[in-house]
């Protein structure tokens, strides 16, 4: 009976989680820090939630890596990334990641995106390359390329700051 009534319950809760992956963009449509549509990049976007109920949304791992620097003294309460495939939120923490291949990087030279399962990433990582990691060795590779992609970032933002000025004349 007591089998039954988990069955029940976890069935119940199922309709609740497209809702609360939905919700977050819903909540919070654009990165807070670069502005990018968090539902255009909704394979890659990530919520960190706090410990006294703040949240932050972003359209990245360069873009969470930016916030938790800045956030030291905040507890975590959960880190949730996009399943790559489902788009649905997962805990960033267990979920499996792949970084680099053949993918261009969201924030960043070099891809970085997650899956619930180990097999859903080997099976990515064998049709477009990079390299099987966890969360931590994916969050270290961001903090390791953060100043080589700051200074991607400005070069691209310069070069379309000059385009928009050119169109002007």
């Amino acid at each position: 009976m007591k089998i039954l009534a988990a069955i029940i319950a976890a069935l119940l809760l199922l309709p609740a989680l497209p809702a609360f992956a939905a919700s977050d963009i819903e909540d919070i449509p654009a990165c807070q820090y670069c502005g990018m549509d968090r539902d255009k990049f909704s394979r890659t976007r990530m919520l960190i939630e706090y410990e006294k109920g703040s949240k932050i949304g972003v359209c990245s791992i360069h873009d969470a890596a930016v916030d938790l620097s800045q956030s030291i003294s905040k507890t975590i309460r959960t880190i949730w990334v996009a399943d790559y495939n489902s788009r649905s939120l997962i805990d960033a923490e267990q979920a499996a990641w792949v970084v680099g291949g053949d993918l261009p990087g969201v924030m960043s030279g070099t891809s970085r995106v997650a899956f619930a399962t180990k097999e859903d990433a080997a099976a990515f990582q064998k049709e477009h390359g990079g390299e099987l990691a966890s969360f931590d060795e994916a969050i270290d590779h961001t903090f390791d390329e953060m100043w080589k992609d700051i200074k991607m970032i400005r070069e691209k933002r310069a070069k379309m700051k000059k385009m928009k000025g050119m169109q002007g004349h």
